[in-house]
């Protein structure tokens, strides 16, 4: 059957290139004959949809490159460690692990899921499991070793029910280091005390209403 075989190199390389790259068809052409031949009768059809193989990668088009990287070193941590998800027993409980830890899943996929211990656990978490399926935790991650699948956390505060409006505002909040405790007496001083306020119309003139 007849092959049609395309390549791309780049005009750097046509001066230098043109004797490899002809060898290169070459081979590949007396590889499809050979394979074409070993089938025995029939017609075979050889489709090659990724172009020749090609050693060098400079007579590839740049679409067919896949650019790799590794990361050296971590400049700031920006995540809180805390997540806010559910806790659940671990699937085997003949494991030396079931007796001493529970698995946290994150609402955010993004975060792995955290090996918490027990004792960080309600009192009656390991006889009534399905009691907490539906309420949230914030756990907050202080190890990821490297041949473990699973981060360890420690979980420290149950915020209540799924789905209100309370437990997921505050989840949101911790998750990002957001400070939503009361204000000091010292901020609420800097406050007008006379109440109830209004805006002088000389300010109101000076500034642009956007209410």
């Amino acid at each position: 059957p007849d092959v049609i075989i395309e390549a791309q190199f780049d005009d750097n390389d046509a001066e230098h290139g043109q004797d490899h790259l002809q060898d290169t068809l070459t081979d590949d052409i007396k590889k499809l004959s050979l394979d074409t031949a070993e089938k025995g009768d029939g017609v075979h059809r050889t489709r090659q949809d990724d172009g020749p193989k090609v050693n060098d990668p400079r007579l590839l088009p740049d679409e067919s490159l896949q650019r790799t990287a590794k990361v050296v070193y971590i400049l700031e941590k920006k995540h809180s460690r805390a997540a806010t998800g559910f806790i659940k027993l671990l699937a085997d409980r003949n494991s030396e692990l079931f007796k001493r830890c529970a698995m946290f899943s994150p609402v955010d996929h993004r975060v792995p899921r955290v090996y918490v211990p027990l004792a960080d656990c309600p009192p009656d978490f390991v006889t009534k499991p399905e009691a907490y399926s539906q309420m949230l935790f914030i756990c907050r991650i202080v190890d990821w070793k490297e041949d473990c699948n699973f981060a360890s956390g420690q979980l420290c505060k149950s915020l209540g029910q799924a789905g209100e409006i309370e437990p997921e505002s505050e989840g949101i909040l911790t998750e990002y280091g957001v400070d939503f405790s009361d204000f000091s007496p010292e901020v609420l001083e800097c406050l007008p005390q006379n109440l109830p306020w209004v805006i002088s119309p000389g300010e109101l003139a000076k500034r642009r209403d956007l209410r």
